[in-house]
């Protein structure tokens, strides 16, 4: 055997295992996810006004517990563990049998931290709604199938960062929804900061869907299943008020308002 292949050969069962991880990582965080999802469902259907009230708030805040922690694992644990191994790569000297790993390498590290931000929005914290939502609305590429307009209107300012945490899950549990479901060409977002309301509208050119067959049997294999389930349960937690319109064919619009703290 080639000795310049030895490293080659030791390092590859690392990164199977290290993709594997990965993968099994995800799983079991979309499993969480859609067990808090199907519990807040189930809240919403019984139980007093106020009680279901601080039930959907501590759902709600348990699931944002849980993001944290999947992200400080993700980026502390996974993308150190990631960046040890290219280091090794590297220390080998030998580009020609291992720039193709080292490229996979680099494009795990990305998606780690692509998948660590989304969860853990630090823009946020650092800078404020107005300032995520735009870096929200760069994520999603320029040249890709739908394009994406968000546009702020009023005075954008800071708010509590509870408020604003919630605000800014529900602008990205729409685009998510709208990215995943709607076959749009064309998304738009307008996010108005107004004196006592904060008004969002939501609107693509896509598919559509039947809205009373929905309403009227909601399930996890519909559009308006367990993603709107949980968009409700957030704008229901600010005392908004949500209101949707689709068609088949004639694409969709949502209008969320919520009261300012």
């Amino acid at each position: 055997m080639n000795e310049a292949l030895v490293p080659l050969l030791l390092v590859t069962p690392i990164l199977l295992l290290l993709a594997l991880g990965i993968v099994g990582f995800v799983i079991r965080y979309q499993r969480r996810l859609m067990s808090q999802r199907e519990e807040m469902q189930l809240l919403q259907q019984k139980g007093q006004r106020e009680a279901q009230q601080q039930a959907l708030e501590a759902a709600l805040l348990a699931q944002e517990d849980e993001r944290r922690r999947i992200a400080a694992d993700l980026h502390d644990g996974v993308g150190t563990t990631l960046a040890i191994v290219k280091l090794h790569l590297n220390a080998l000297q030998q580009p020609d049998l291992t720039q193709e790993a080292a490229s996979l390498l680099d494009q795990a590290i990305s998606e780690v931290r692509r998948i660590s931000r989304n969860l853990l929005p630090v823009a946020l914290q650092k800078f404020g709604l107005p300032f995520a939502l735009d870096a929200l609305a760069r994520t999603v590429p320029a040249e890709g199938p739908t394009q994406l307009v968000l546009e702020q209107r009023g005075a954008p300012r800071r708010l509590e960062p509870s408020y604003e945490l919630i605000a800014y899950r529900v602008v990205q549990e729409l685009l998510g929804n709208g990215l995943r479901h709607a076959r749009a060409s064309t998304i738009t977002i307008i996010v108005d900061f107004g004196p006592s309301q904060l008004e969002l509208h939501y609107t693509d050119n896509g598919i559509g869907f039947d809205l009373a067959a929905v309403e009227s049997q909601p399930s996890s294999a519909t559009r308006t299943g367990l993603g709107l389930t949980n968009l409700r349960s957030r704008v229901a937690l600010l005392q908004g008020t949500f209101r949707q319109e689709s068609a088949v064919g004639s694409g969709s619009q949502v209008w969320i308002s919520l009261p300012l703290p």
